[in-house]
């Protein structure tokens, strides 16, 4: 983590959310053979389906309007990504075009002279319908450094089919009630709520999002300028996380349960009705439509936000997500950032929404987005007071992996809500 650069990274802007490079040269991961024919290397997450396909077929759109121009695409595990991503670029055999989340982790990526300023490849019109709140996530120094392509705001995914078996006629709005609705779904024989902890960052979601209800906005952004724990909302914070976790609200297994690598992972137990809920962003829904039985969207999956915390100083309403996209490596040709650019039209922002059954950063594209739970996401974005990066992304690499593996400890019985806040400070500390 760079904390200097994290000073100037911007959280986002709910309202501006949704009201939502030219380096020549060759790359290790690129080939300008000098003769006009250019080679891009680009990294993605989209392993199979309809987001591969959509990677490929957008990629020789590009090459038919630009001749001489190859792209060459390697899809890469999520999991898998920001290791091998970060290996490629200490190395300097980074692909032309990687993926890239804002906050804290580009930060660093900007700090080490390993990403492109991208301020000058985007034209002013593809600027305004992305929207100042999402590119903000990718400015460092008041500078570009990535191209959004999607906005991922969180909150918990659910059955209703389940939640009716289960007698539940309401979705909670206060802990009390996600309480009552456990036991309901319990007493029915329904696993209440599914979590891939052995990926580690989504149980982390959990702690992210009582932080969110017990501290205010000022702490929360007030991280991007000091980094720290010390004020008490986040102990507040682990230790409702504690108590949450005493009434065993998650699936059997949890803790060796994947986040969205096939049936049994948190994502495919709900796409099989195996479990009522989870906690996660934006993508969930298309991760979820690949793994029902039919690889077709959920018809019953609905989404309400994060219920609320009793006296917390965290907004009503508030929400913590993400923003994804793409950078340019700092060598990279010219067409990189043009690559961007064309992918940020209307035309390839729809067919990436209904690719990938999400949000997408163009607000001129958001008309197509037909899923009723992601329209329930929307309608709350719309009605956010503000809208925080995912902490991890915030904090930057080193001390979001603390973080996040403090989250665990606690929930496997080895760690405490001051656990969580040592582990982070420690990691501050470090650098």
């Amino acid at each position: 983590m760079n904390r200097r650069r994290m000073g100037r990274v911007t959280a986002i802007s709910a309202a501006a959310a949704l009201a939502m490079g030219a380096l020549a040269g060759c790359s290790a991961g690129s080939d300008d053979s000098g003769d006009g024919e250019v080679t891009l290397s680009f990294w993605h997450n989209s392993t199979t389906g309809d987001g591969k396909a959509y990677w490929a077929a957008t990629a020789a759109d590009f090459e038919a309007e630009h001749p001489g121009v190859k792209i060459e695409i390697q899809a890469i595990q999520n999991e898998d990504m920001d290791g091998k991503l970060q290996t490629a670029l200490n190395s300097g055999d980074a692909p032309d075009i990687f993926m890239a989340r804002g906050g804290g982790k580009l930060a660093a990526v900007v700090e080490a002279g390993q990403a492109q300023d991208l301020s000058s490849a985007l034209s002013d019109d593809t600027k305004a319908v992305l929207g100042e709140g999402s590119l903000s996530a990718f400015t460092v120094d008041d500078k570009l450094y990535g191209v959004p392509s999607s906005v991922l705001p969180g909150g918990i995914y659910y059955s209703k089919d389940l939640f009716e078996e289960a007698g539940i006629t309401e979705t909670p709005t206060t802990f009390d009630e996600l309480g009552d609705a456990v036991d309901k779904l319990k007493a029915a024989g329904i696993d209440p709520i599914a979590l891939g902890a052995k990926d580690a960052w989504p149980a982390a979601h959990w702690f992210y999002f009582f932080a969110l209800r017990e501290c205010g906005q000022d702490v929360i952004t007030g991280l991007t300028d000091d980094p720290s724990f010390s004020d008490e909302c986040w102990l507040r914070a682990g230790e409702d996380l504690a108590d949450f976790a005493g009434i065993e609200p998650f699936n059997q297994g949890f803790l060796t349960t994947t986040a969205q690598q096939g049936a049994g992972s948190s994502a495919g137990l709900v796409a099989n009705h195996k479990a009522a809920m989870e906690l996660m962003g934006a993508w969930d829904p298309g991760v979820i439509a690949s793994l029902t039985p039919d690889e077709k969207p959920l018809p019953d999956l609905g989404w309400f936000p994060f219920p609320a915390v009793d006296g917390g100083d965290g907004a009503a309403g508030a929400l913590m997500g993400g923003v994804d996209g793409f950078s340019c490596y700092v060598d990279a040709p010219k067409e990189c950032g043009e690559f961007l650019e064309f992918a940020s039209q209307k035309e390839y922002q729809e067919g990436y929404a209904n690719a990938f059954v999400t949000l997408p950063a163009n607000k001129d594209a958001q008309g197509v987005v037909t899923d009723p739970a992601l329209q329930e996401v929307l309608a709350a974005v719309n009605e956010a007071p503000y809208v925080s990066v995912w902490l991890d992304t915030l904090l930057g690499q080193n001390v979001g992996n603390a973080l996040n593996v403090g989250v665990v400890d606690l929930l496997a019985g080895k760690g405490s809500p001051q656990g969580i806040v040592d582990a982070v400070d420690d990691a501050i500390k470090k650098g």
